[in-house]
C-alpha cells in the first residue's frame, strides 16, 4: 500500500509536469486530480508517511506549492503571449495567499509558545492563569491548513484550466484568501494582552503560592517514555492511602495525561530550574519507582530524602542497579532483595534497605482450591519482554511460546489468558513475530472450540459499566486540545472521587469477565483488566524470571517458570531464587500435562510449602499488613527529612530561606496509614 501511494503520487506529479509543459489540458487535469487523490489517501490510511516526506524535504507545503506552480505553468503555456496579462492576476493572488499561510505559520508559534507554560498540572485548579480552551487544530497544523485553505484556490485553477476562463480561478482564490485572513485574525486576536495566560513568571509565582498552600509532605517522582509509565502507576494507590499531602512530580509534558485516573495532584516541572523550586516547599520525601537520566537532577536538592521503591522485583540484574547507592534509601518487598544487594555488592549499605512489602498486593485474593470438577482450568501465560541486553532467557516467547501455547490449548479443560509485557518485541523482532503467531493460534483454537456465549444483556450490562468507569476517568477534553486547555479543564477532583473509580472498576472487571464465554480463550493486551485482575482469575502462572511471579506468589496458586536460558534445570534454579518453588518448564513444553494434573489435584502439588516459604522470603510477613509497613517507611523518612532540615538551619544560624510566597511554614504533619 505505501510503494503504491507513493508510486501514484510520483506518477501524478510527472503526468502533471508533462501536461503542463505540453501542453495537453486533459494530461494536466487527469493528473492534478490524481495527485489530490493521492495526498487524501496518505494522510487516511499512510500517516507514517507524511514524517517519511517531511523527513525528505517534501513536506506537504512543499507538494502543495508544486501542485499549484505546475497549474500556473501549464495556465501561461495554454494561452497566446498576449494572455500572460490575463493570468498574471492569478499569479499575484496565488503569492498572496502562500505569504498569508506563512504568516498564519508564524503567528501560530508565537501563539503555542505562549501556550506552552514552564509547569503543566493536573487535579489542580489553574483557573487563575487565564487559560482558554486551544486554537482549531486546523489553525495548528499547518499541512491540514494549507491542504484545506489552499483547496479552493486548487480547484478554481483547475476549472481555469479547462474551460480558459480566469473567473473560476479568481472566485477559488478569493475564498482562499478569505479562509486564510479568517484564520490569521483568529490567531491574532489570542496574542493581544489581555486574551493571553499568564507569563512565565506569572505561572511561576502561581505554582509557589500553591505549593505554599498545599504544603506536600511525599511525592512520587517519574520520568521516562510514554510506555513506561505502568511504572509510576502501580504506586498511585498506596501513595493516595497516606495520611498526608501526596503529589505527583513528572518531567515530561506528555506523561501528564499517561498517569492513570487518581485524585493525587500532578505537577510536571520540565526544567531543572522549574524542578529547583521544590527545595523551599515543604516536601520531604520522594518515592522513584525507576531510574532515568533525569534523576540525578532531583538529586540534587538537599531538603528531600529520597527512596527508590522500584517497579517491580525479580532475580534479573536490574533489580539491583549500582544507581540505587544514590538513593538515601532503598525500599524493598522482603529479605530476598535485601539479600540480592548483598550478594550484588552494587554500593547498597545494608542499613539503607528497608522491607516494605508489595502494598499495591492487597488486590490479589489467596487462593481458594483447586478448579471445581468440570470447569475450566485457568492458565495466565504472562512472560515478559525481550530486555536490552540480548539474554535468551529474558522472555520464553522467541523459544518456548508456541510450544507452550500449544501444549496448553491441546487440553480441552484448559482456558488460556494469554497477557503478554507491553514491550513485547519493541527490542527484537523475533519476539514481535513469535507473539503475533501466539496470538494467531489462539483465535484459531477458539474458532475450532466454540460454545455457548452470554445473552446480550451481559454485553449491556458491560457498556454501561464501562460507560459509568469511563465518566469517573476520562480526561473530558477535545481529542484537540492542548496542555493549557487539558489544565483547564482537569482542576481538582470533587471530594469521593477515588471511591467511586474503585467501585466502578470493581463493577466493571465483574461484568467484564460475565461478558466472555466460560471456554473462550483471551488475549488480554488493554489496560484493563490489569494484571492483578488476570491472577484472580487464574488457578495456575506461566511466566519468566520476573517480578510477576513474586507478585503472583501473594495468590499461593502454582506458577511454573519457563527456562529458556540454556541453564540446567539445577542451575537454573540455584541462579534465579525466585524458581525456588515454581514448576520449571523446558522449551519443548514436554511438562505442561503433569503441571496441569497438579494444579487439578492438590495432592500432587508438591510445592505448595515452598511457595508459601518463598512467598515470605520475597514479600515479607503478612503481619503487620504492607500497607501499614509502607506508610511506617513514609513516616520515618519524612522524620529524617525533617530532622536534617532542622541541624542544616542550625548551622546556618538561621532558618530556612523564606523567599515570599515559596517556603511556608516547614513544620508540617507527617504521612502515615489511614
Amino acid at each position: 500500500m505505501k510503494l503504491l501511494v507513493l508510486g501514484v503520487l510520483a506518477a501524478a506529479f510527472a503526468a502533471q509536469a508533462l501536461g503542463a509543459l505540453l501542453p495537453h489540458v486533459p494530461l494536466l487535469l487527469a493528473a492534478s486530480a490524481a495527485s489530490l487523490a493521492a495526498e487524501g489517501a496518505l494522510y487516511r490510511w499512510q500517516r507514517g508517511m507524511v514524517s517519511l516526506f517531511a523527513k525528505s524535504h517534501a513536506d506537504v507545503t512543499v507538494r502543495h506549492v508544486l501542485r499549484d506552480l505546475l497549474l500556473v505553468v501549464g495556465l501561461l503555456r495554454l494561452g497566446e503571449q498576449h494572455r500572460e496579462g490575463v493570468y498574471a492576476p492569478l499569479v499575484a493572488g496565488l503569492l498572496v495567499f502562500y505569504a498569508l499561510h506563512w504568516a498564519i505559520q508564524a503567528v501560530s508559534v508565537l501563539v503555542r509558545r505562549t501556550r506552552t507554560l514552564p509547569v503543566v498540572t493536573r487535579n489542580i485548579d489553574a483557573s487563575a492563569l487565564r487559560l482558554t480552551p486551544a486554537p482549531p487544530a486546523l489553525l495548528r497544523r499547518p499541512g491540514h491548513r494549507l491542504a484545506a485553505f489552499g483547496l479552493p484556490a486548487t480547484a478554481g485553477l483547475l476549472a481555469t484550466a479547462a474551460t480558459d476562463a480566469p473567473v473560476y480561478g479568481a472566485a477559488g482564490l478569493a475564498l482562499s484568501l478569505a479562509l486564510a485572513l479568517t484564520g490569521l485574525g483568529a490567531l491574532l486576536l489570542r496574542l493581544l494582552p489581555g486574551r493571553r495566560p499568564a507569563g512565565e513568571q506569572e505561572v511561576l509565582d502561581w505554582f509557589d503560592a500553591w505549593l505554599a498552600r498545599y504544603r506536600p509532605t511525599v511525592g512520587l517522582y517519574f520520568s521516562g517514555g510514554a510506555s513506561s509509565a505502568y511504572q509510576a502507576n502501580m504506586w498511585l494507590e498506596p501513595l493516595a492511602g497516606l495520611d498526608g499531602r501526596p503529589v505527583i512530580v513528572l518531567r515530561e509534558r506528555h506523561m501528564v495525561q499517561r498517569i492513570a485516573a487518581t485524585d493525587i495532584p500532578v505537577v510536571c516541572l520540565p526544567k531543572v530550574s522549574t524542578l529547583m523550586r521544590l527545595e523551599h516547599s515543604t516536601l520531604r520525601v520522594l518515592l522513584h519507582p525507576s531510574n532515568s537520566g533525569k534523576t540525578s537532577q532531583v538529586l540534587r536538592i538537599p531538603t528531600i530524602k529520597h527512596a527508590f521503591v522500584n517497579h517491580g522485583e525479580s532475580d534479573k540484574l536490574s533489580s539491583c542497579n549500582p544507581y540505587a547507592k544514590a538513593y538515601d534509601e532503598v525500599w524493598v518487598a522482603g529479605p530476598a532483595a535485601r539479600e540480592r544487594y548483598a550478594l550484588a555488592e552494587v554500593g547498597v549499605e545494608d542499613k539503607d534497605v528497608v522491607e516494605i512489602g508489595r502494598p499495591q498486593l492487597d488486590a490479589v485474593r489467596p487462593y481458594a482450591g483447586p478448579p471445581a470438577p468440570g470447569a475450566f482450568t485457568t492458565v495466565l501465560y504472562a512472560p515478559t519482554w525481550e530486555g536490552w541486553d540480548g539474554n535468551p532467557g529474558n522472555t520464553s516467547v522467541i523459544e518456548a511460546g508456541e510450544n507452550l501455547v500449544r501444549a496448553l490449548l491441546a487440553d480441552p479443560g484448559v482456558r488460556l489468558l494469554y497477557k503478554p509485557h507491553p514491550l513485547t518485541g519493541s527490542v527484537d523482532p523475533r519476539a514481535r513475530a513469535a507473539d503475533l503467531r501466539i496470538r494467531e493460534l489462539v483465535r484459531t483454537a477458539n474458532r475450532e472450540r466454540g460454545g455457548p456465549r452470554p445473552d446480550a444483556s451481559a454485553a449491556g450490562v458491560l457498556a454501561r459499566r464501562a460507560a459509568e468507569l469511563d465518566r469517573l476517568t476520562a480526561a473530558g477534553f477535545r481529542s484537540a486540545a492542548d496542555q493549557a486547555e487539558r489544565m483547564l479543564r482537569q482542576p481538582a477532583p470533587r471530594p469521593g472521587r477515588a471511591d467511586a473509580v474503585r467501585r466502578a472498576t470493581a463493577a466493571w472487571e465483574e461484568a467484564y469477565w460475565a461478558s466472555l464465554p466460560e471456554w473462550e480463550h483471551q488475549v488480554v493486551t488493554d489496560a484493563r483488566p490489569p494484571l492483578y485482575a488476570c491472577f484472580n482469575r487464574a488457578d495456575l502462572l506461566i511466566s519468566d524470571v520476573s517480578s510477576v511471579i513474586s507478585d503472583f506468589l501473594a495468590s499461593g496458586k502454582p506458577y511454573a517458570v519457563a527456562n529458556t536460558s540454556g541453564l540446567a534445570e539445577d542451575v537454573f534454579r540455584k541462579s534465579y531464587p525466585t524458581v525456588a518453588a515454581a514448576t520449571v518448564l523446558a522449551p519443548d513444553a514436554s511438562g505442561v500435562p503433569a503441571l496441569l494434573a497438579s494444579v487439578r489435584q492438590p495432592e500432587l502439588d508438591e510445592l505448595a510449602g515452598e511457595r508459601a516459604a518463598l512467598a515470605l522470603r520475597l514479600l515479607g510477613p503478612a503481619e503487620p499488613p504492607s500497607r501499614e509497613r509502607f506508610a511506617g517507611a513514609v513516616r520515618e523518612l519524612c522524620a529524617a527529612a525533617g530532622a536534617h532540615r532542622a541541624r542544616r538551619a542550625e548551622r546556618l544560624g538561621t532558618d530556612l530561606p523564606v523567599p515570599g510566597p515559596r517556603a511556608g511554614n516547614h513544620t508540617t504533619a507527617l504521612p502515615g496509614g489511614r
